[in-house]
């Protein structure tokens, strides 16, 4: 059993989850032959698989604030443009083709033009993780070849399909989990957690495909663009993943393989 995938959902701020899952593999010795992300879940995975350690993805998002890069846009499509980040990726991945990376790459975005999916498995990477990340009504959409394309997690925010045909075994990261709640106070909040609510229905659909589900309890209920919690939804997800390791037979079995064959 040696191809095993991840899908990483996505989740804005708290797909650095993401970072502290794969860290968590990582010092277990399980190494990942593919990646599916989707927005926030397509950069954790990108940095993967460019050979950029979890931890010092964590360190990218806190060090760069990287909220900082998105700048007001001129048009009425969206509140900031998304671009003003390629500055700031064009560091962490210098060639910038998907193909070149060290870890095959599947990033799902929305062809908002045509109202379809699409994954991307090479050509520019920057530009596929801004489509992916792309959200509606507070990012500017990003043309790629005469296209309008936005967030992949429209159309599908736990990308596991790429996955079924290449990977003996499959690993989920979600970080959207919601807790229980008695009393809503805010728009906000109750158009948020709907949201939420909506791309969680599908990934529970999807988590069937998966040997292995890992996701940290009430996540969701983190904001979107909230960077003062980054330290904290990592070493969240981290210490969620090492619990699952320890508590789940399929992948101490795995583990345990990986290790007789070292």
């Amino acid at each position: 059993m040696d191809k095993i995938g991840i899908v990483l959902s996505g989740g804005g701020i708290r797909g650095i989850a993401h970072l502290g899952v794969l860290k968590a593999f990582m010092n277990a010795g399980i190494r990942f032959s593919h990646i599916s992300g989707t927005s926030a879940g397509s950069i954790a995975g990108a940095f993967y698989a460019a050979g950029i350690d979890p931890e010092e993805g964590l360190n990218i998002f806190m060090k760069t604030k990287l909220l900082r890069f998105v700048r007001p846009s001129l048009g009425a499509l969206g509140l900031v443009n998304i671009e003003h980040t390629a500055a700031l990726l064009k560091e962490y991945f210098p060639g910038d083709r998907i193909e070149d990376l060290n870890i095959p790459l599947t990033i799902a975005a929305t062809n908002f033009s045509e109202g379809s999916l699409i994954y991307f498995t090479k050509g520019p990477l920057i530009r596929a993780i801004q489509a992916s990340s792309c959200i509606p009504g507070i990012f500017k959409p990003i043309m790629i070849d005469g296209q309008m394309y936005v967030d992949g997690g429209i159309l599908n925010n736990f990308p596991v399909e790429p996955l079924l045909k290449d990977c003996d075994f499959i690993i989920g990261s979600s970080c959207n989990h919601l807790k229980s709640v008695d009393k809503i106070t805010n728009i906000t909040t109750l158009m948020g957690r709907a949201g939420i609510m909506s791309v969680n229905k599908d990934m529970e659909q999807k988590a069937k495909f998966c040997d292995v589900m890992i996701e940290p309890k009430g996540m969701g209920e983190i904001s979107t663009f909230d960077m003062k919690k980054a330290e904290t939804i990592y070493w969240l997800a981290y210490e969620e993943t090492l619990k699952t390791i320890k508590s789940n037979e399929k992948l101490r079995e795995l583990i345990q393989a990986k290790k007789a064959r070292s």
